[in-house]
């Protein structure tokens, strides 16, 4: 125990002098599990770099600082950090960046400096980033840039300025000259009032993004300036002189974006080389019958096939018919965002022996409110999309797309639609993807879908659809997902599935189902994979079913969400509640403040690897014991606010496989490390906000945090439970757990509950004998008081007895000795001499030592007395420690030795004292009492006592009395 005691402190000291080297943990940044070069540090309230990266490995390959209050980075802020590829400081306060900041990052890629403060960039800001590709900079206070800034980065492909205070381009481009890979630039959203520049656009510079500026006109050194840019975008600027356009090539532009800008594209096209299928004709104001006549016309005189039309902002009203007839053949045709309130004849304003090549029809965020049978309408062969989005579609009615029988994608989604007709969707056998949500359809009818049999994708979510009638979905054989969430539906029929032999994910989240039968499912317990179950209004009252379980045949499945059960959650969780589910890897069992659940419920879900039950908390406390026993593939378990109390071996014990705990918002106080230890997997584990203790019950999960192996989530940031913020759990003083408390406290308690237990014995036993003691130990200081001190005394015998004596007492030895003769003594009786109102003992011992002698009147009730034992002791004290012969013993009956023996106080004062016997023959009685006159008249000198003794020897010899005091 002792050397034991000697070695822990100095286990103590190795741990706490090793620690910083062997945490893995990190104070405000969480290391991706997936990709452990990965590290978000967002939403941490930093103001300071340095809290951020001070304590990441130097293998970081991306960090995100994101959304935290950054004010500047100093010279070498990442000079540990040689591998970063990716850095994220968007959304900070940064002010200052100072040169030398990037110091060691050769590696770095990516730089997001975006959505901060910054108002200048100095000349070597960006020194040291060599293969730098992407630099973001937009939504800043740029308004400078000097010309060598930029020089660092020879492999730079994508730069971002928008939204910043750029007055000048002639600025950017010179910045811009030893750029040679620079790829595209954007410069939206800035202060540009002329494109022009003495020097030439970086070769390579393919995208230039040059809108809200105020631009009003194009301008450059020569013809050539922007010969390489395929891509242009002048939108939302004040150009009004469309001569400068003459002035440059737009020959090689594949696109350019004049939306906003109230050009004339006409006279755009008269004056430049831009070809007509590169521009984009949206935003325009072409809204006139001539004016896209005229458009068709100046396309078709370009010769070639045009691979989108793109007329979106253009305050289009309606369609004549025939309009884009002259156009050369379009294979996407964008409508997008006009005032158009019909195109239910699409056909009537295409030619369509020359528009039959169309594959694209967007007409989205219009004003559309039905879609019509065009009648004797022909067919476009070609067409396989169709996207009315975002308008007003009230009702679809029967045949509506009579006029594309090869239509594969149907987006008729975000609308009004109340009504479908049952032969609405007719004919479109080649249809692979329909999206109806978010309308108000409310029932669907068996005939609906009849002719979709290639359909792979129905979404019909957020809708109001209350019923699925029997057969609804019966041809449809290859559909793999169905979408019904966020409907009404309140009760599923066994027939509700019917014919979706080939169902892959099935969406019923945020309906009204109150409970779930394995006999829906049977159409699609096949092929079922995905089912989303969250938000309905499953609950069950009793632990106790009746029924088989609900998902006893969907053994395909490996996705279920049950989460958020309303109102109150699904509360209790019966046995073998997932019994069928041998092929689950997730499970989401969130925020279902659960009550009661079953330790066998999770038994058949061996092949199970992420398990979620967070905001489950409902008073539930532990799980039971065994509930995770057959999950040895899981390896991922989020239980954060779950109500966790302790972590025990019988719940956790098995997760041999798990790699990612977490535990967060629990009421853990303390960490069972054995626990942690028999997870032997784990890689990840989230404790923030438990009110984790700092005493010695946490002793061991400290010395585990420096494991080197498992991330704990901001380690360094667990303070001590409420009230105890000064103190860190992994750094709280644990020397005191060291020490052998526990044998100091036994060398202490046990003698002291040794001695509390011998006094209760004692106290029990010898309750008399130790008070007899205590008046002894009185006698003796008292006698010692006395010493020194002229002795007189008041009485010339106490006379000891006991009760049943004191008839003799007052019959013989008083009158004899106060009444009969010459000389007369002084007695001191109880009865009569003791002072009232003092203590009995008190009153004896000042009787014994205000007494010349005691006398002892001995009987067989003297001797079972305490009181009497207690006289004769207190006399005997003197009489041995004084050698003073005070003790006169007086037997009034013949005590055998055999009975004096069991009294061996009495023995023993027998044994050195010569005693008188009283006679009971008269003639014997008057020497007794002359024999007891003699004894009180004594002196205390020894000569005295030796004539004494010699005579009393002669006269005990006539009386039958042994010289040594023994009776025969």
């Amino acid at each position: 125990m002792g050397r034991m005691s000697l070695l822990h402190p100095l286990v103590a000291f190795i741990l706490l002098n090793t620690q910083e080297a062997a945490a893995y943990g990190f104070r405000n940044c969480i290391q991706s599990e997936s990709n452990p070069g990965y590290f978000k540090c967002m939403q941490r309230f930093i103001n300071s770099i340095s809290s951020v990266v001070d304590d990441l490995p130097g293998n970081a390959t991306v960090i995100n600082a994101s959304l935290n209050s950054i004010i500047s980075l100093p010279y070498g802020s990442f000079r540990h950090l040689p591998a970063l590829k990716t850095l994220h400081l968007s959304h900070n306060k940064m002010e200052k960046i100072e040169d030398g900041a990037f110091e060691n990052l050769s590696a770095l890629q990516n730089l997001n400096l975006s959505c901060n403060y910054l108002t200048n960039l100095s000349r070597d800001v960006f020194q040291g980033l060599d293969n730098l590709t992407v630099l973001l900079l937009h939504n800043n206070y740029l308004h400078t840039i000097h010309r060598d800034t930029l020089n660092p980065l020879q492999n730079l492909l994508k730069l971002d300025l928008q939204f910043n205070s750029f007055g000048s381009f002639e600025e950017i481009v010179q910045s811009l000259q030893r750029l040679r890979w620079l790829r595209q630039i954007n410069l939206c959203n800035n202060n540009l009032t002329l494109l022009k520049s003495e020097l030439s656009l970086p070769v390579s510079l393919s995208y230039l993004f040059l809108c809200n500026n105020s631009l009003s006109r194009v301008d450059g050194n020569e013809r050539q300036f922007l010969k390489n840019v395929k891509v242009l975008d002048l939108s939302f600027n004040k150009i009004s002189n469309v001569s400068s356009f003459a002035t440059v090539s737009l020959r090689n532009l594949s696109s350019l974006q004049l939306k906003g800008t109230g050009i004339d594209i006409f006279q755009l096209l008269n004056i430049s080389d831009l070809q007509p299928h590169c521009l984009d004709y949206s935003g325009l104001q072409l809204n006139k019958w001539s004016q896209l006549i005229e458009l068709c016309q100046y396309l078709q005189r370009s010769n070639r096939s045009l691979h989108h039309l793109l007329l979106q902002k253009n305050n289009l009203r309606n369609l004549s018919s025939n309009i884009f007839s002259t156009c050369p053949p379009i294979q996407m045709l964008d409508l997008s965002r006009n005032q158009l309130r019909s195109v239910s004849c699409i056909t009537n304003i295409l030619d369509v022996r020359t528009q039959n090549q169309l594959r694209t029809l967007v007409v989205e965020h219009n004003l559309l409110n039905s879609l019509r049978y065009c009648l004797n309408s022909t067919a476009l062969e070609q067409l396989t999309t169709i996207s009315f989005r975002f308008n007003r579609i009230l009702s679809v009615r029967s045949f509506a797309f009579h006029y594309a029988p090869n239509l594969q994608t149907l987006h008729l989604n975000i609308n009004i639609i109340a009504y479908l007709d049952k032969k609405a969707l007719r004919g479109l056998r080649q249809l692979i993807e329909l999206r109806l949500d978010n309308n108000l359809l409310t029932d669907i009818y068996e005939e609906s879908f009849d002719d979709l049999s290639s359909l792979l994708t129905l979404n019909l979510r957020n809708n109001r659809i209350s019923v699925l009638f029997p057969g609804v979905f019966k041809n449809l054989g290859k559909l793999h997902i169905l979408d019904l969430g966020g409907n009404n539906i309140r009760r599923l029929t066994n027939g509700s599935f019917e014919g979706l032999q080939n169902l892959n994910n099935l969406y019923l989240d945020g309906n009204h189902i109150e409970n779930i039968s394995y006999t829906f499912f049977h159409a699609v317990e096949r092929t079922l994979k995905v089912l989303d179950l969250m938000g309905n209004r499953i609950h069950y009252i009793s632990m106790k079913q009746d029924h088989p379980p609900p998902f006893l045949n969907l053994q395909h499945v490996y996705d279920l969400k049950l989460q958020a059960q309303q109102p109150y959650g699904l509360k209790i969780i019966p046995p073998k509640f997932f019994k069928g589910l041998v092929s689950l890897r997730s499970l989401f069992l969130s925020e279902n403040k659960i009550l009661s659940i079953a330790p066998d419920v999770f038994d058949d879900l061996k092949q199970l690897e992420y398990l979620s039950m967070t905001d489950s908390s409902n008073g539930m406390g532990n799980f039971p014991p065994g509930i995770f026993k057959n999950l040895r593939n899981l390896t991922s378990l989020n239980l954060e606010n779950a109500g966790i109390h302790t972590l025990t071996l019988e719940v956790f014990g098995n997760l041999t496989g798990l790699r990612n705990l977490f535990l967060g918002k629990n009421e853990l106080q303390t960490v069972n490390s054995s626990v942690i230890e028999k997870l032997t997997s784990l890689r990840y584990l989230d404790l923030r906000k438990c009110p984790l203790s700092c005493t010695c019950d946490n002793i061991d999960f400290q010395r585990w945090l420096y494991n080197g192996q498992v991330q704990v989530v901001y380690l360094y940031n667990y303070t001590c439970g409420a009230g105890q913020h000064s103190s860190y759990v992994y750094s709280f003083d644990t020397h005191v757990c060291y020490q052998d408390v526990g044998f100091y406290l036994f060398l202490v308690t046990f003698p002291a509950l040794l001695l509390h237990i011998l006094l209760s014995f004692l106290y029990h036993r010898t309750y008399w004998q130790l008070k007899y003691h205590f008046y002894i130990l009185r006698a003796w200081v008292s006698n010692h008081w006395r010493r020194g001190k002229d002795e007189h005394y008041k009485f010339d015998a106490f006379v000891s007895y006991n009760s049943t004596d004191e008839r003799w007492v007052l019959e013989h030895l008083v009158p004899r000795l106060e009444k009969g003769g010459s000389p007369v003594f002084r007695l001191c009786l109880h009865h009569r001499d003791f002072q009232p109102g003092k203590y009995i003992i008190d009153n004896i011992v000042d009787s014994i030592h205000n007494s010349r002698h005691t006398i002892c009147i001995i009987s067989r009730n003297y001797l079972q007395s305490e009181w009497c034992s207690m006289e004769i002791q207190l006399a005997s004290y003197r009489l041995f420690d004084e050698l003073k012969d005070v003790l006169i013993p007086i037997f009034l009956e013949a005590i055998p030795e055999r009975e004096l023996s069991a009294y061996h106080r009495m023995r023993k004062v027998m044994l050195k004292k010569t005693y008188i016997a009283w006679p009971p023959e008269p003639e014997a009685q008057n020497l007794f009492w002359a024999k007891l006159r003699t004894a009180l008249k004594a002196g205390n000198s020894e000569e005295v006592q030796e004539e004494e003794m010699a005579y009393w020897s002669a006269e005990d010899s006539k009386l039958g009395l042994e010289s040594n005091g023994k009776m025969e």
